[in-house]
């Protein structure tokens, strides 16, 4: 038990030191130089400069990976006005030149941040409304790779704002988009399953079911991954 907290303790401690070195201004050529290397290597964006996965969720929103200062320069001159970081904790170069590109170009940056592994948060979901109806469009919404929180909030706003069905909001949730149902990541799909069994299949409301019904804990102890997905995105794709 001690040896689990001091790996707690560490791992919290080293993010900590991530957030501190990354949450800042660009200082400098050497200061540009590092944040770059640390987005293209460290952080696989090298494959995203290539390939965003981007695509348009519904009129005037958009989602895709972590986009790089040149691909978010580009959404500018299309005409974007909003960009929604969805990853948290601001621990990478990407978010250091990310937060520089979108005040440079005039885009409104704003974060709502959700899990990728986790039972989605109740607050979290029932905040989705509000956050949505304030958000300026055109918006691009992205995550790392674009494949599963990025899923997870066009799937969200699907149902919350188009009322579409649970099995339409999934999806967004697809191997198309470079999702895997069977790693941990699945217990996003499982969210959406169980509001179209517990909830819709009986007319309570979306927001009714995740207020009154939905039961975050439980979700987590009847989901299971598959070993192979789990390998596959952990371990060979090391998504977040």
């Amino acid at each position: 038990m001690l040896n689990r907290f001091r790996s707690i303790e560490t791992r919290n401690a080293r993010r900590l030191a991530r957030i501190e070195k990354w949450d800042q201004p660009v200082k400098g050529r050497l200061g540009r130089l590092r944040a770059w290397l640390h987005m293209l290597f460290s952080d696989h964006g090298l494959f995203r400069v290539f390939y965003l996965n981007r695509y348009e969720v519904a009129p005037g929103l958009y989602r895709s990976a972590q986009p790089t200062p040149r691909q978010l320069a580009r959404f500018a001159r299309q005409g974007g006005r909003s960009v929604v970081y969805l990853r948290g904790g601001r621990e990478h170069g990407a978010w250091q030149l990310e937060k520089e590109a979108c005040d440079r170009l005039g885009l409104k940056l704003e974060e709502f941040v959700v899990r990728s592994r986790g039972a989605p948060d109740r607050e979290t979901v029932l905040a989705a409304p509000a956050f949505f109806a304030a958000l300026e469009k055109p918006a691009l919404i992205h995550c790392k790779s674009g494949a599963d929180r990025a899923g997870f909030v066009s799937a969200l706003y699907k149902v919350v704002v188009e009322g579409a069905s649970a099995d339409e909001a999934l999806s967004q949730l697809s191997l198309r988009y470079g999702h895997f149902r069977y790693a941990r990541t699945g217990i996003l799909d499982a969210f959406f399953e169980r509001y179209r069994d517990e909830g819709e299949a009986r007319g309570i409301p979306f927001s009714t079911w995740v207020a009154e019904i939905y039961d975050p804990g439980a979700l987590e102890r009847e989901f299971r991954a598959g070993l192979f997905s789990e390998i596959l995105v952990d371990r060979i794709m090391r998504r977040e």
